[in-house]
């Protein structure tokens, strides 16, 4: 059956969609009309009909053999390749997906063969592969892969090529040793140039036995024309180098920082763990520090909130630590302000028993700016900021948008022809996500890769995120469910989806919310075109068949119940899938497109930590008065690993020259519906009166958690890069991409 240059449908050939294209005899204007037009699967022409089916089979294929580049094929597979047994021991990883002990959501499978040392996990065959198996049509275009190759290759020449060099040279300098030399050494202030990097032999040499020779050979090009090789500087630091060691800037960055999705108000004092074990944080810690309350009257009022970093790294401390990390649990506690800012009120740092020093091996920190107690109050909250750290990039990041997003892509390709309005609908949406995903299981996810060389839970990484993820659940990431699940609002039938921040300059949620609600009705709008009621949603058998393929399998190791609401209805269908373009696309830009702003300065957010808080009495503790700042540096990560770490964020909070934003399409002929092309006019209109309250908010000198001691503006949740459409390459920290696609 083809389509020919009238529009004719004819049997002359056999449909074929094994091939990255439709078969030569889909013509253009065929291939457009396929594209551009929708039918439920009931309203669907007879003469369609059977290539509406027999599309979805062939995309489905039979689950077996080794995918070639040229297939499109989509089958799920466990995270079977992430270890490399052998390399030995140190390089196993269990197998996440499929299993009680370790649930995960499924990837697309590749098929590639098992490795003769376990015969379970998948093979790899170089250190940095960019060749894993992804289907055509979910391949980065190559002008996108070229500048992302670029981009790499450029962080690598920023810094890590130069400390390569210090390192094969035989210098000893393994710490910064100050804050100053942290900056000189790290930072090109704007528009200035360093001098032309003189890469070292020896040090490309070393790059070439673990570089692909395409990639190698890009890393000589670019380094011929590299101008600089400094990264530029971070704003965290670029009004004031020290602002982010205060008090109110360690607080705000819960509501407007990097990882603002964690905070949540305390339910009850003092916590309470989920073994039932009581916090060591007595009243006698905070009573005095509630600005003129009694503990209580802050409880009832619902003033004190909690960063919570304890339950879920307790059982895996005694294993971390082992490795040689330093690492504490740790539970922060802050008091909402008259002013709407938050003050923190106290740390609890927790070890395992062997590790444990004081009572219930939990020591409790109270704020200071001055003397020793300062020095402990900073490294305190330093302990804090690390496992935010964490948090933030596997879970947060990785988990929670990455690899949940994945399963709903393979199941829309299998379940939902191109031409079901929900697939044209969501497409966008899933641009890149597999690629990107598949380049991070080769480089950064994998044993021994680059999460792993500068993450606190190091060879744990991905283990820690799948017990995580088996408390996941979607109606959880619906923002106004999310919000009063944490607490941080209450119900109010007086305000907009009848609730009410408890934090009213909240500027993640003020200005999600916002965010959501032009998602949720542009969505409305545009499944209510084609549903008329309720009827028509259950009617749908593709529709049906596509959230019982991403409950049963592609999510299918959470228990029953966890993906809802069930789709018997209109509404539940649009809330479904505002849920997952919210996840998408805003979700993920608050969470990644800041992270060079506010983690490109290694200080601020360290991502592992090399040595306890010592006790009093002990000659660390005397090496800590003689020098705190000395014995802070020799905390935070080493040089080597903190400058790879912003290698790392400064690649992933890039925009790409060829992004598409929230409310923007590839191209204008997406659709030949007259009428949703109306209703998409109507959501960008939306989303520009969003951008314009956003600019507003920010202006608003009242609104202390705008911009806090960095003076650095919330601009994460602004839809687009520029108002007028153009696209600002790079580092821009704001813009929302429709897709997870870096």
């Amino acid at each position: 059956m083809f389509i020919d240059d009238l529009g004719n449908w004819s049997h002359k050939a056999q449909f074929d969609c094994r091939s990255w294209v439709y078969p030569v005899r889909l013509t253009n204007v065929g291939r457009l009309f396929f594209s551009i037009t929708s039918y439920l699967p009931r309203q669907t022409p007879e003469a369609l009909q059977k290539l509406r089916q027999e599309e979805l089979v062939c995309l489905r294929g039979n689950g077996r053999g080794e995918r070639k580049e040229w297939e499109r094929i989509y089958d799920y597979a466990y995270y079977n390749d992430l270890g490399d047994p052998s390399k030995g021991i140190a390089h196993e990883r269990p197998v996440l997906g499929g299993s009680k002990s370790y649930p995960y959501p499924r990837r697309i499978r590749t098929g590639r063969p098992l490795s003769d040392k376990d015969h379970q996990t998948e093979e790899r065959q170089k250190i940095i592969n960019l060749d894993f198996y992804v289907p055509p049509d979910e391949r980065f275009s190559p002008t996108k892969l070229s500048e992302f190759i670029s981009s790499s290759i450029q962080a690598v020449i920023h810094f890590v090529l130069p400390e390569l060099t210090s390192l094969l040279k035989g210098s000893n300098i393994i710490n910064f040793e100050s804050f100053d030399q942290i900056s000189k050494d790290l930072y090109t202030r704007r528009n200035v140039q360093s001098r032309q990097a003189n890469i070292e032999r020896i040090v490309l040499e070393k790059l070439k036995e673990f570089l692909p020779e395409d990639i190698f050979k890009e890393v000589i090009k670019i380094a011929k024309n590299t101008t600089t090789i400094k990264f530029p500087i971070p704003q965290v630091i670029e009004v004031d180098q020290f602002a982010w060691k205060t008090d109110e800037e360690f607080a705000r960055e819960m509501l407007a920082g990097l990882n603002p999705v964690v905070i949540k108000r305390l339910e009850s004092f003092p916590p309470v763990g989920k073994d039932g074990r009581q916090s060591s944080i007595l009243p006698t810690h905070i009573q005095n520090n509630l600005d003129g309350l009694t503990i209580n009257q802050a409880m009832d009022q619902k003033r004190i909130f909690i960063l919570d970093h304890h339950d879920y790294l307790m059982p895996y401390l005694r294993r971390i630590n082992m490795q040689g990390e330093c690492i504490y649990a740790s539970r922060t506690l802050l008091l909402r302000r008259d002013n709407g800012t938050l003050k923190p009120l106290v740390i609890e740092l927790s070890s395992p028993e062997e590790e444990g020093i004081g009572l219930n091996n939990s020591r409790v920190f109270l704020p200071a700016t001055n003397g020793i107690d300062g020095a402990l109050w900073q490294l305190a909250k330093t302990h804090v900021s690390i496992n935010d750290s964490g948090y933030h990039q596997l879970i947060s990041h990785w988990l929670h948008t990455h690899a949940v997003v994945e399963p709903f892509i393979i199941a829309t390709r299998r379940q939902l022809s191109t031409m079901h309005p929900i697939h044209k609908l969501l497409d966008p949406h899933f641009k890149d996500t597999m690629h990107i995903n598949s380049l991070a299981r080769s480089i950064l996810l994998n044993a021994g890769g680059i999460l792993e060389k500068t993450m606190f839970p190091a060879k744990f990484s991905m283990e820690l995120s799948s017990t995580i993820y088996e408390d996941w659940r979607f109606e959880d990431q619906q923002l106004p469910f999310d919000l009063l699940k944490r607490g941080m609002a209450v119900y109010n039938p007086s305000h907009r989806a009848g609730i009410q921040l408890l934090i009213e300059d909240y500027p993640y949620a003020t200005d999600g919310l916002d965010v959501w609600f032009a998602i949720n009705s542009w969505v409305t709008a545009f499944c209510s075109h084609f549903y008329a009621s309720d009827a028509d949603v259950v009617d749908d058998i593709e529709l049906r068949s596509w959230w019982s393929e991403i409950r049963l399998i592609g999510h299918g190791d959470l228990p029953i119940g966890s993906l809802r609401p069930n789709l018997d209805s209109l509404p539940a269908l649009i809330l479904s899938l505002t849920t997952l373009i919210w996840i998408a696309s805003a979700l993920h830009a608050a969470v990644n497109f800041g992270q060079y702003a506010y983690a490109g300065f290694p200080p601020a957010r360290p991502t592992r930590s090399r040595r306890f808080i010592p006790v009093e009495g002990s000659l660390e503790f005397a090496n800590l008065v003689h020098d705190p700042d000395q014995f802070f540096m020799e905390t935070i990560p080493d040089r080597f690993t903190a400058t790879l770490g912003v290698a790392l964020v400064e690649v992933l909070s890039r925009h790409a020259r060829e992004e598409v934003y929230l409310g923007r399409r590839a191209a204008e002929e997406w659709t030949d519906d007259v009428e949703v092309v109306r209703l998409f006019a109507e959501f960008g209109e939306e989303l520009r009166k969003v951008e314009k309250r956003i600019e507003e908010r920010n202006g608003d000198l009242r609104l202390l958690n705008r911009r806090g001691p960095i003076g650095l503006a919330y601009t994460l949740m602004y839809p687009d890069i520029g108002n007028d459409g153009s696209k600002e390459k790079g580092i821009t920290s704001k813009g929302i991409p429709n897709s997870v696609s870096i």
